[in-house]
């Protein structure tokens, strides 16, 4: 049988009974004064401290110290916490600024292994070099307080955030060309249509998608059923090799003439060049937005231009500027419809397969437009 207290009974008024009844079962107040009001009513109905441990669900030590305060100085100060001064601290600001400053340099640079630091290594650093650095209050960090440290400047070591940096000094006249070109194509799509049915410039979006994979199961796919609604696949697969889709986008009536090839070189791109020559009436120039791939600018390439003097023209994004080409919505069509978890038995399946997806496209035809002209407003922003 549990062993009675010796500590003397409290006596409360009806008011303070009835807060304590009140906060003992409330759901919005701290969970420390529902825990210390249950304490109190539990010894003011005589239970034993074993057993108000054991309902309450805390150390007998913890309900010692509520009952001795609220006998000595009242039930208010039994439910609340003593004001105290905080204890100064005890790392100064020299100090925090040499933590960030190792945060700021990689760990490789100081003779370690690593790339970024991570919080347990920086302590560790830290205190290794504290007392020698002359910051003898760093040599027992840990690694909650280099976080706290890094905390108060945002300072994040242990990640990577990319960035792209501009490399082409003619990036924003490229820009502007672009802009000048788009704002061309929306004036003839919303202009009425020539009587003749014929455009003097067209303009073609061209760009390549390398590297899609020829993908073979190991087992085949398992339709859908009631107690699995997905369709059901083996993670493992075998590869085939890939291929490179070589694509032009008719930038007026969303028109595709596309080629499936095992490369994108110069040869391919000529051979795309040429597709595109045989479809459009010899009277019209060609004006080509394109990327500054090396098969864009070769020897064989402009072998190719000389022969056909005033045909095409070309305009090149900027470098790292090819999410300017509008052919490049085209491709993020293709991976969400008909390439979207492909799997075929050969290379040349997958050939078929995009060709065929491309032709359903062509059906159907959808005009792309660029719409976000902000952006080429606030070109000083990139």
């Amino acid at each position: 049988m549990p062993r009675i207290t010796a500590l003397p009974k409290l006596e409360f008024t009806t008011e303070e009974l009835s807060k304590l009844r009140k906060l003992a079962q409330s759901q919005t107040a701290p969970l420390r004064e529902i825990q210390r009001a249950q304490i109190i009513l539990g010894h003011q109905a005589g239970q034993p401290i074993t057993t108000i441990a054991h309902t309450v669900g805390i150390s007998r030590a913890t309900i010692y110290k509520c009952l001795d305060k609220t006998l000595a100085m009242g039930v208010e100060a039994g439910l609340h916490d003593t004001y105290h001064t905080p204890k100064l601290p005890t790392i100064d600001l020299p100090a925090k600024q040499w933590i960030k400053s190792l945060a700021c340099c990689k760990p490789k640079d100081l003779g370690y292994a690593a790339e970024l630091w991570t919080l347990s290594q920086l302590a560790k650093h830290a205190q290794r070099y504290a007392v020698e650095a002359g910051y003898p209050c760093l040599a027992r960090v840990v690694p909650s307080t280099i976080h706290a440290i890094l905390r108060e400047d945002h300072l994040q070591p242990h990640k990577i955030r990319y960035y792209l940096e501009r490399r082409d000094p003619q990036f924003e006249e490229k820009m502007r060309v672009l802009h000048l070109v788009y704002q061309e194509i929306h004036a003839q799509l919303d202009a009425p249509a020539p009587a003749d049915n014929s455009q003097k410039i067209m303009t073609i979006s061209v760009d390549e998608k390398p590297g899609v994979q020829a993908l073979k199961n190991t087992a085949p796919d398992r339709p859908p059923t009631k107690e699995h609604p997905a369709v059901g696949r083996d993670f493992e697969y075998q590869r085939d090799g890939t291929v490179s889709i070589l694509a032009a986008l008719d930038l007026l009536d969303g028109h595709i003439i596309a080629q499936v090839q095992d490369r994108h070189r110069s040869r391919e791109f000529i051979q795309l060049l040429q597709a595109i020559d045989e479809y459009y009436p010899p009277a019209c120039q060609l004006r080509l937005i394109l990327d500054n791939h090396s098969a864009h600018i070769s020897k064989e390439t402009r072998g190719y231009l000389a022969q056909h003097p005033g045909r095409f023209i070309f305009i090149h994004t900027p470098t790292h500027g090819s999410w300017l080409n509008l052919v490049e919505t085209l491709f993020s069509k293709m991976a969400r419809t008909f390439l979207k978890g492909i799997r075929v038995t050969s290379k040349q399946e997958l050939k078929q397969r995009i060709l065929k997806g491309i032709a359903e496209i062509n059906d159907e035809p959808v005009i792309h437009r660029w719409k976000k002209f902000d952006v080429f407003e606030n070109m000083s922003t990139f």
